[in-house]
């Protein structure tokens, strides 16, 4: 694992959360994205080398929305960023880890991704998630 890649908060509302998000970092949300598999409308922030990213429900059913119906709002997951994902999946597997999904996934923010469960991991949901490379690089 690289580094701390992001840290998820789960909110009710984007269009409440983003303005509260922009006062307390002083600096503006630089995307927002619809993850369609995820259900999940995302909106990310940067503040120095450290990124935010808040998850809000497309769907009553959604994973967040169940998350926040449980729990309440919240940080909600905590993604590191790796070199190969695939590779690391396979090794914590081996670990012993319970990997949520197979095959990595494409996630928000041009990433594939993996999630962990938080049964494994002190209760943390940890993501595995890794850029996505273009033709060009």
């Amino acid at each position: 694992m690289l580094k701390v890649e992001h840290i998820g908060i789960a909110v009710r509302e984007l269009s409440q959360s983003v303005p509260l998000f922009e006062k307390l970092l002083n600096t503006a949300c630089y995307k927002t994205e619809q993850v369609e598999s995820e259900q999940v409308s995302t909106a990310f922030f940067k503040t120095g080398d450290t990124k935010i990213e808040l998850l809000e429900s497309s769907s009553a059913e959604g994973v967040i929305a169940r998350f926040i119906e449980k729990k309440g709002e919240g940080i909600h997951h905590i993604a590191f960023e790796v070199a190969d994902i695939e590779a690391e999946m396979k090794r914590l597997a081996a670990e012993g880890f319970v990997l949520l999904n197979e095959k990595p996934k494409r996630g928000a923010d041009n990433k594939l991704v993996c999630f962990l469960h938080p049964k494994g991991t002190n209760g943390v949901l940890i993501e595995l998630c890794m850029e996505i490379k273009t033709k060009e690089e």
